[in-house]
């Protein structure tokens, strides 16, 4: 091989930058470290999406801090699930120490501490942070049967549940709204309802409101309902940085499923009512899916072909995602193969299922001279990575060992207080601070059978014809007054009919 600082040179103009870029680190090769020698990804490709991979303890979260970082300082908003509460840093300066400035001699970076615009929400629940919620008939049935564990026929069942919800202008807001729906479709008259376009067996009803138990038991409760959350505000920027919301999910640990299908709503929400923005010198937003495994985890064939199809095309849209996991075989290959920026920690290979998934990473690799990946990959230190990365060009740039840059925030938890009191600070908290219960599905329900006229005691001598003279069933219906509501709504609501996008969300 030739000289180390000549190797980490040549790996280096591969990375060479002539617009705005993120700084990753600098290239490593033989021991020595070249601080000359950058790593960077340009801006105009960040909407290529990425992956940051690596095992527990090795640096992933580091990482994810310092991308976030740069990203809000470039003046792009940043999507991130605070999964083990120590990216809230982010809003406070970090300090400076003897191991961060060899560091940022190693690395040529100009550190300074600095802190950053940051917005901290929650899903539902009593964490401190902003409440943030999306109602049942916005999160759609293919969603939903993925955060409840429904099996193909369950989800089919809940698919047509929501289509009469939706022909009936019937707002499912929460979950009771749900359930009132499916014990109506499972009565009498909800038979007759459906009748002509299938029915709900008892059965998988029984099966999906047991689910739907469990899903409240979990904080699902809390997160479904209004106030929902509009997605346009994660795109904005203070003082010129971009804000770096935060998902704060200590009450979320129990159902980790329902903040990553959250996450994956919100994706499809942007893809949905963005306008097409073409290239863009830099992205508009950018998603990292933390935790990235648990979106695919028991995942239908065709939940996985609407991620894969998302993926690909919301990079139009001028938006960008990075999934975070510990092992890239995590990620299905149609959507690995999407991902243009590969940032890969240290992996183990204790036992045999380990060393399977060190042989399939390295050939996800470009080849390379420099390395031999199998035996870099299980002895990186922490804060090291194997970097590839797209160009400005769009070509893979060489396999990079790289020593990253140390973050500017503080590396660690800021606090509940603290986060408490930024999240009432915040103008987001006025409003979705409050929750709020309008009239939905389960009141007019609710209104219709109780307005339901009881059914006449035989009468010895009843007039004759009286079926004629009294209205019948649905006339009676239409005539109580909280029908009389609905329909007037309904009437004001024409022309809105409700349309569902890729993943089933609705179309606002």
């Amino acid at each position: 091989m030739a000289d180390s600082r000549t190797a980490a040179q040549e790996i280096a103009a591969g990375y060479e930058s002539v617009g705005a870029a993120v700084e990753l680190g600098t290239v490593f090769v033989d021991g020595q470290v070249d601080p000359s020698a950058r790593v960077r990804i340009p801006l105009s490709m960040i909407n290529r999406h990425g992956l940051v991979a690596g095992a527990t303890g090795t640096g992933k979260t580091k990482t994810l801090q310092n991308l976030a970082e740069q990203l809000s300082a470039a003046g792009v908003p940043v999507l991130m699930a605070d999964v083990k509460g120590d990216l809230s840093g982010l809003a406070k300066a970090g300090e400076s120490s003897d191991r961060i400035t060899a560091r940022a001699a190693e690395t040529g970076d100009d550190w300074a501490p600095t802190g950053y615009p940051v917005e901290f929400l929650s899903l539902g629940g009593d964490s401190g942070a902003i409440p943030i919620r999306a109602t049942i008939t916005g999160f759609g049935p293919v969603l939903l049967s993925k955060v409840l564990g429904l099996n193909a026929t369950q989800e089919s069942t809940l698919g047509l549940i929501f289509h009469w919800a939706d022909s009936q202008k019937l707002a499912l807001l929460d979950t009771k709204d749900l359930r009132s729906v499916i014990q109506h479709l499972t009565s009498d008259e909800g038979k007759a309802d459906l009748k002509g376009i299938g029915g709900v067996s008892s059965a998988t009803a029984g099966v999906i409101l047991r689910a739907l138990v469990n899903l409240e038991a979990q904080g699902g409760a809390d997160f479904f309902g209004e106030p929902e959350f509009e997605p346009s505000d994660l795109m904005r920027e203070i003082d010129g940085k971009g804000v770096i919301s935060l998902l704060e999910l200590a009450d979320q640990q129990a159902n980790p499923k329902l903040f990553s299908t959250f996450l994956m709503w919100l994706l499809a929400e942007l893809f949905e009512h963005l306008p097409e923005a073409g290239d863009l010198d830099k992205p508009k937003l950018v998603f990292f899916f933390d935790e990235a495994h648990l979106l695919f985890d028991d995942a239908s064939k065709a939940f996985l072909e609407r991620i894969e199809q998302t993926v690909k095309l919301i990079r139009s849209k001028g938006v960008g995602v990075f999934f975070c996991t510990q092992l890239p075989t995590d990620i299905p290959n149609d959507v690995l193969s999407q991902l243009g920026a590969r940032i890969q920690h240290a992996l183990r290979a204790f036992t045999p299922d380990d060393q399977k998934a060190l042989s399939r990473t390295v050939k996800t690799y470009p080849t390379t001279p420099n390395y031999k990946l199998a035996e870099v990959l299980t002895s990186l230190g922490i804060g090291e990575a194997i970097v590839t990365v797209l160009s400005e060009r769009g070509a893979p740039t060489p396999v990079a060992w790289a020593r990253l840059r140390a973050p500017r925030s503080l590396m660690g938890a800021l606090g509940g207080d603290a986060i408490t009191a930024a999240a009432q600070a915040s103008p987001l908290h006025a409003k979705y601070g409050e929750t709020v219960d309008r009239e939905s599905a389960y009141e007019k329900l609710t209104a219709k059978i109780e307005s339901a006229p009881e059914a006449p005691a035989p009468a010895a001598e009843a007039p004759r014809r009286q079926e004629k003279e009294e209205p019948g069933m649905f006339e009676q219906i239409l005539s109580n007054p909280a029908v009389k509501s609905f329909l007037r709504s309904a009437a004001s609501s024409a022309g809105r009919e409700i349309t569902r996008g890729l993943f089933g969300t609705r179309r606002r």
